[in-house]
């Protein structure tokens, strides 16, 4: 996952790809909290920092101290420990073939979030980005890698452009130091 600098347009089209709705469930793989390539940090603002702060019993300076770094003005989660990718070509370097290595949020125990209940607004907003809101996006970013496209309950147009609303506004208030 991560959070790239887009705009979304002012009023959405009438006639979107999901305008009968998307069905998706989170499936608690943890294969969002991974990061799958170049973009794969999780930003944080000082409110999300300071939600799951509260939720960990420990100030919120503390926090930003211990789990966070900040990079080019904007703070992110720090990475946890790399783990191996089920599935993927493993490296190979001069001497010998390793297996690929991934950096998961920090916050990953056994496939679970356990800042769950205070989780960043990127992490609460996913799948339902600005940027994967085009078909192709949609087909390419998300439903090739994320098992919960397709199950659950049918998400309705208007809440999935709440969701993208919501991820834009969060983008503004990263960007802007909120």
């Amino acid at each position: 996952m991560t959070a790239k600098k887009t705009s979304l347009p002012r009023k959405l089209p009438k006639d979107v790809w999901y305008k009968d709705g998307i069905q998706f469930e989170c499936q608690g793989s943890g294969q969002c909290c991974v990061s799958h390539g170049e973009y794969g940090f999780v930003y944080v603002t000082a409110s999300d920092r300071k939600r799951m702060a509260a939720l960990r019993g420990i100030s919120t300076r503390e926090f930003t101290r211990d789990f966070c770094l900040k990079e080019e003005g904007l703070y992110r989660l720090r990475d946890g420990e790399p783990i191996s990718v089920h599935g993927a070509t493993p490296k190979k370097t001069d001497q010998t073939t390793q297996p690929s290595l991934a950096k998961p949020c920090v916050f990953l125990e056994n496939k679970r979030c356990s800042v769950y209940a205070a989780r960043p607004a990127q992490c609460r907003t996913w799948p339902f980005w600005p940027e994967t809101m085009t078909a192709k996006a949609w087909k390419k970013d998300v439903a090739k890698f994320c098992p919960g496209v397709g199950k659950g309950r049918v998400w309705p147009r208007e809440e999935i452009e709440a969701m993208v609303k919501e991820q834009t506004d969060w983008e503004h208030d990263l960007t802007h130091g909120r």
